[in-house]
């Protein structure tokens, strides 16, 4: 049994935020909060604020933004001493650092977070910062660590009965099965998180639960049109709370339904409007697997041939390897290969 949600990235006087506050409601608080700290000269309280608006920063897309702000949130903690916040301030900045795809330095500044939540007895900031250092790996393709840190981590949510938590590392581990082909398991999985992410009060958490039935619905059943349905129902809880990373995810998965289904015309909108929403908020990863799916797209529609097709697929693939998305390169290989041409000796 799990309790409500809550959110530990809120803290000091903004405890009574909920998991499902609207970004842009919180980032007013914690501005607000943050000037008053300020002026009281409490820097302590001025950290943790610091650390509410950059995470409104990141998750409404706002990367200048977001990046003054962590970082002004660790210079505060580590002026006053408190390791505890300093874990908090890097994990905010080692999640930015993932969203834009530099995904080294993500790995960096999230084992730097672990560190300082274990010299800080701060458990639960280790743990975000671990679970960050688990979906990095998960993104770039390592699903063998990352499976083991993800089950690691679940098995420590379950114990202090952390929803939120879990519901991340039940979502990880689904995510790995999906991509390793084990389809009935990854559905499991995703319909776990979302039942413990409803129980628990977390839309967040249930929404992204919801892309991963809807994209397990779409490549397993073919079932296009349930798929969508499922996506709108989380597009909503996504608009309600302003997840302007998690809105754009959640489309660029109705356009791999869309493709899937060979509704291209419909297909090639979708990741023409994705497309500029990730651009938006600079999120690298998203551009490239839009673009990866854009191409095949124009491809199928014969509005590009396959000279220029692999052209561009060839041009992903190394914009996949720099950035170190190895999944996301053979997933391009595998497109390279639908149109007959080799992968070795591409860049």
């Amino acid at each position: 049994m799990y309790a409500k949600a809550f959110a530990p990235e809120y803290q000091g006087a903004l405890t009574t935020l909920s998991v499902n506050s609207s970004l842009t409601d919180v980032l007013d608080r914690a501005t607000e909060q943050l000037r008053t700290a300020e002026a009281d000269g409490d820097q302590r309280e001025v950290a943790r604020a610091g650390l509410a608006v950059a995470e409104a920063h990141r998750r409404l897309g706002q990367v200048p933004q977001a990046d003054a702000a962590w970082k002004a949130s660790y210079r505060t903690a580590r002026a006053a001493g408190d390791l505890g916040a300093m874990a908090w301030a890097v994990w905010s900045g080692g999640t930015l650092a993932r969203q834009r795809g530099a995904l080294p330095l993500a790995r960096r500044l999230l084992a730097l977070a672990a560190d300082l939540g274990k010299r800080g007895d701060d458990v639960v900031a280790r743990g975000y910062a671990l679970a960050g250092l688990a979906e990095t790996g998960r993104i770039q393709g390592d699903f063998q660590a990352a499976g083991r840190l993800h089950e690691q981590l679940l098995a420590e949510a379950r114990k202090r009965g952390e929803a939120r938590h879990t519901v991340w590392a039940l979502e990880g581990i689904a995510q790995i099965h999906r991509n390793t082909g084990d389809f009935d398991r990854a559905l499991a999985l995703f319909e776990e998180a979302a039942a413990i992410a409803r129980g628990a009060d977390d839309r967040r958490g249930w929404a992204w639960a919801q892309r991963g039935i809807a994209d397990i619905v779409s490549v397993r059943d073919g079932d296009a049109d349930r798929a969508l349905r499922i996506l709108e129902q989380a597009e909503r809880a996504c608009r309600r709370m302003n997840l302007t990373s998690a809105l754009a995810y959640n489309h660029k998965m109705r356009a791999n339904v869309l493709f899937r289904a060979r509704r291209y015309r419909q297909a090639r909108r979708a990741y023409e409007e994705t497309l500029a929403e990730f651009r938006a908020i600079d999120e690298l990863r998203g551009q490239a697997l839009c673009r990866l799916g854009l191409a095949k797209t124009l491809y199928r529609l014969g509005e590009r041939d396959s000279a220029r097709t692999a052209t561009e697929l060839l041009t992903l693939r190394a914009e996949f390897r720099r950035i170190g998305l190895y999944h996301a390169a053979d997933m391009t290989d595998k497109a390279l290969a639908e149109l007959g041409t080799p992968a070795e000796g591409a860049p």
